[in-house]
């Protein structure tokens, strides 16, 4: 494998933000559906991580998390990238990293998850509220449950997309 020169550190990184950004921007435009599409954005912030470096993911998080803002029609969108989904993927790099007990790394991963929740929650919990299931609006324990659920599913998932695009993506960016 050849080393990656500096533009191409440079230039990835700057493609998959801008990916990312128009995503963030069709997740707040889509009638249904916009936390998957921004969740969706989020798995493009593993891919500077893995293929260039953990700082580069930061960069790339933060430049679409102000460029949603300024741009992005629905802030709702903007706030969860920015808080929960394009975060993520270098919390988690960074807690795997550690090789601490399975226990241990999930229960910090469900901290950082309720803590990214909560901020949404006081930030802007009625368009939060109008986003869910009517099931769920009903109590802020049942969002916290499910949620939690659904992020332990989330997680092992983009796992398995982290290890695809290892195997398969990441060798053809070299």
């Amino acid at each position: 494998m050849r080393r990656k020169s500096s533009a191409a550190k440079v230039a990835y990184p700057a493609i998959l933000a801008a990916l990312a950004l128009v995503l963030v921007y069709l997740g707040s435009i889509v009638p249904r559906g916009n936390i998957g599409i921004v969740a969706a954005a989020g798995v493009l912030m593993a891919g500077a991580v893995i293929s260039v470096s953990i700082q580069a993911g930061f960069l790339c998080w933060g430049a679409v998390s102000i460029l949603a803002f300024l741009l992005v029609p629905d802030k709702l969108c903007a706030l969860m990238f920015a808080v929960l989904f394009g975060l993520y993927p270098m919390v988690k790099s960074i807690v795997e990293a550690r090789r601490w007990p399975k226990a241990l790394e999930i229960a910090v991963k469900l901290i950082f998850f309720n803590a990214a929740l909560t901020v949404l929650w006081l930030v802007m919990g009625a368009a939060l509220l109008a986003s869910l299931p009517e099931f769920m609006a009903k109590g802020w324990w049942i969002v916290y449950l499910i949620g939690n659920i659904v992020f332990l599913l989330y997680d092992f998932g983009f796992s398995g997309l982290i290890a695809l695009y290892a195997a398969r993506v990441d060798k053809y960016i070299h």
